[in-house]
């Protein structure tokens, strides 16, 4: 049966009526003494009944896996409400980020060396595997303009690479200045010889053990790496360039897009719930819950963490960092350049 397409989008008096239950249901429902055992989110999207989308605004319950009912203890069954806004179920998986990049099936072109460097290709911190360039950035200074040009030359004075914190700063565990590789190390970069960029800054991410989940805050896992203006392009491999980035409250469920990653080369996909605070697994026994994320149908896998998430016309919207063979997550685009002050387009779109 084909789908409606144009039920999978909320209307705007629907997102904000689904944001407000959102805000009053979620610390309660995401209670780590409360919560039900298989609960790892709670976002906003669209209710689906018998395989259709309705077009109606519901709370989305992330699950690892959906079960019957009759398999669930009572205290374990999502409620059909939550501050009075219907609910549905979304079936995630186990949502982590920094997974090992995998060997590409098919020819390994992102997973190459290159002068100057895209969007898409491997790269990463030199104690990491690999993950994603998802583009090039320059600064936003005091005030809102943006890194000014070298005398004469129409080139920002700070060129950088833009990609998640785990890839760029190993999850909080590198050092400012710390090599950055292209490719990175797990296809055969080293340092000094594939040596492209040094960590610049990076927005660090709180954990759990250390600090309780309900009082994390994170919003974005992203870092930026400080390169040469010549060994850095603009351009994402198969996508082209960026022609501007879209403000989170003009980002709709429903919308089509697409990523260039190392691993999994050029994917589409849709996004399905805005809004969602998920507990993320980073290994070693570290979670991490984010607020704020876009969840998309899945598009991804080890390795391409750092991609840039584009419209199918080119307008970024996210930075993956993290997935399962069910989904992919991205840090709103919007909240990215606000932490780390750089500009991905001067457009806003």
């Amino acid at each position: 049966m084909k789908l409606d397409e144009n039920k999978m989008v909320l209307a705007e008096t629907d997102i904000a009526e689904v944001f407000k239950a959102h805000a009053s249901a979620v610390e309660s429902f995401m209670n780590p003494e409360k919560m039900p055992s298989n609960v790892v989110g709670l976002g906003a999207g669209v209710k689906w009944k018998n395989g259709q989308p309705t077009g109606e605004p519901a709370l989305i319950a992330l699950v690892t896996q959906k079960l019957d009912k009759d398999q669930l203890r009572r205290g374990e069954l999502v409620p059909s409400k939550l501050a009075d806004m219907q609910t549905d179920v979304m079936a995630i998986g186990y949502p982590f980020a920094g997974l090992n990049a995998t060997p590409q099936v098919e020819v390994q072109t992102l997973a190459q060396p290159l002068r100057p460097a895209e969007g898409g290709y491997s790269v990463g911190h030199y104690k990491i595997t690999a993950g994603t360039i998802a583009t090039s950035v320059y600064d936003i200074l005091p005030g809102g303009s943006v890194s000014p040009p070298l005398h004469g030359t129409g080139v920002p004075a700070r060129y950088y690479i833009l990609s998640n914190n785990h890839v760029l700063a190993n999850s909080n565990d590198a050092i400012l200045g710390d090599p950055v590789l292209q490719p990175g190390p797990f296809d055969g970069g080293s340092d000094p010889a594939d040596r492209i960029a040094r960590l610049s800054r990076f927005v660090p991410i709180t954990f759990q053990p250390g600090v309780p989940l309900p009082f994390h805050n994170n919003l974005v896992d992203c870092a930026i790496a400080e390169g040469q203006f010549h060994d850095l392009d603009r351009e994402i491999y198969w996508s082209g360039y960026v022609r501007g980035w879209r403000q989170k409250q003009n980002i709709a469920v429903g919308t089509p897009v697409k990523k260039t990653g190392r691993t999994t080369n050029l994917t589409t996909g849709r996004i399905t719930v805005i809004n969602a605070t998920v507990d993320v697994n980073y290994g070693g026994g570290k979670v991490a819950r984010f607020r704020d994320q876009i969840l998309t149908t899945p598009m991804s896998a080890g390795g391409d963490s750092g991609s840039l998430i584009l419209t199918l016309d080119n307008v970024a919207v996210g930075l993956l960092f993290a997935g399962s063979s069910q989904v992919t997550i991205a840090n709103q685009i919007e909240n990215v350049r606000a932490l780390l002050r750089v500009e991905v387009a001067e457009q806003i779109l």
